[in-house]
């Protein structure tokens, strides 16, 4: 009785809360199993709380540790971890899609649902065939970055700690995550000047955080841009630009060299590993970093932030607006109105979290200036990862926050927003009546 109530209650349920109990399940299940003496070495101690946050920090792929990954977690604590960030970066519905499609079963309706909602997606037309171009994708992608690091971390490592390093890192890396297992604790600062690796690290990024459609419609269309959707047009362009433009200011705001500020514009799409500490930035280039986390990266990536095509809506629809245009178009294509209104919708959403966030965690721990805080709750909620290096040092009630800006971050707002919806129907129309606006 109490198991068909179980089965009863759970179709019924909506795709937006499957997700949501999803992510909440894996991150459980993660943050017990590093939390178990088995994945940590001999003598390190780690709290339930340090393990659920740094689960929760794999599975939104966001790179926020409480921990220097590479002293604490053995090889098993490692794997956990690493499959945590597949998982998270892939999205749980298309990670359990993988498991079905290798072990040859059938994908249910909910499944292909669920797949919808997690994508952002239109409709159901060749769901299979996406998911299949998404895990070609990913994992040749993944394999690719960890052959080409491989040689370049045998120079400071015996080849099977390298080899271990290029997987981990480049697995991290595609899916926006910024963890690293080296022992120091720096990140990728010892590598600033390393070339080769900022360069696969950079590229990997970039593809992880381009988006999973866009990548399959680039490739589907053999990169010709006349034959693009509109959301691949304003990803590559909106992509361009950010790197192009936050490589120029970090440049010109930090004493960085050239390679330096364009990583750093890297991975503030979402990524968060660090070759330059943050703490030698200067309130401007702090500024610049915080606005570029908040965009983040592209619609349906590992990538989190507001998403570029909702900064790329924002913008058009507010210089359209100032010069009296009646039609919102660009590359020849019209943008319907809801487009705007979800833009807008998302944009209030993320910018109320990190306010309260920062209202929070200012509250708790005082002691953190205002720029150290809003720089640790935009990481959070647009699952960067960087930090002006406060994490460790966080309150138990601030860890709590953190926590749920990054599930937040990873759900998105229009699956939080989803959750809110009643499915009824207004019993009144009102008349309509117009308000001063500015």
């Amino acid at each position: 009785m109490v198991i068909r109530r179980i089965q009863k209650w759970f179709f019924k349920l909506t795709p937006a809360r499957l997700l949501v109990l999803g992510f909440l399940s894996v991150i459980l299940s993660g943050a017990f199993l590093l939390w178990l003496p088995i994945s940590r070495y001999a003598g390190v101690p780690l709290s339930f709380l340090d393990a659920l946050f740094e689960a929760c920090s794999a599975v939104c792929v966001t790179g926020l540790t409480v921990v220097v990954p590479g002293q604490t977690f053995n090889l098993f604590g490692r794997t956990v971890l690493a499959i945590l960030i597949q998982i998270g970066g892939m999205g749980i519905v298309l990670a359990g899609m993988t498991f079905m499609l290798v072990s040859g079963g059938k994908i249910s309706f909910k499944t292909r649902a669920l797949f919808v909602q997690a994508q952002n997606l239109s409709g159901y037309t060749g769901l299979i065939h996406i998911a299949k171009c998404i895990l070609y994708l990913t994992f040749g992608i993944e394999a690719l970055g960890a052959l080409l690091m491989w040689p370049v971390l045998m120079m400071h490592f015996s080849p099977l700690q390298a080899l271990g390093h290029a997987v981990f890192l480049s697995i991290s890396a595609f899916n926006n995550a910024g963890f690293d297992l080296f022992a120091g604790g720096d990140s990728l600062i010892p590598y600033a000047n390393n070339l080769p690796l900022i360069l696969v690290v950079s590229a990997l990024v970039i593809i992880g955080g381009f988006g999973f459609i866009a990548m399959v419609d680039l490739v589907r269309n053999h990169f010709r841009w006349s034959r693009l959707m509109l959301t691949t047009k304003i990803a590559a362009f909106m992509t361009i630009l950010l790197l192009a433009g936050g490589t120029i200011l970090f440049k010109i705001l930090t004493p960085q060299t050239w390679l330096e500020a364009w990583f750093q514009s890297v991975i503030t799409r979402t990524a968060g590993f660090a070759s330059y500490p943050l703490s030698n930035f200067s309130t401007g280039a702090l500024l610049v970093f915080i606005v570029l986390m908040f965009i983040g990266a592209s619609p349906n990536s590992t990538g989190g932030g507001i998403k570029t095509t909702t900064a790329f809506a924002i913008s058009l629809k507010a210089f359209s607006s100032s010069a009296g245009h009646d039609e919102d178009s660009v590359f020849y294509r019209r943008i319907p109105d809801i487009c705007f209104t979800k833009a807008s919708t998302v944009l209030y959403f993320g910018l109320l979290a990190v306010l309260l966030g920062t209202i929070l965690i200012c509250a708790f721990d005082p002691q953190f200036t205002l720029a150290e805080v809003l720089v640790e709750v935009t990481s959070a909620l647009a699952t960067v990862g960087s930090s002006i290096g406060i994490t460790a040092q966080l309150s138990e009630a601030s860890e709590l926050v953190i926590i749920a800006l990054m599930f937040m971050g990873r759900l998105g707002t229009v699956t939080i927003a989803n959750l809110l919806i009643t499915g009824k129907e207004p019993k009144a129309h009102y008349s309509e009546e117009s308000i001063l606006i500015g």
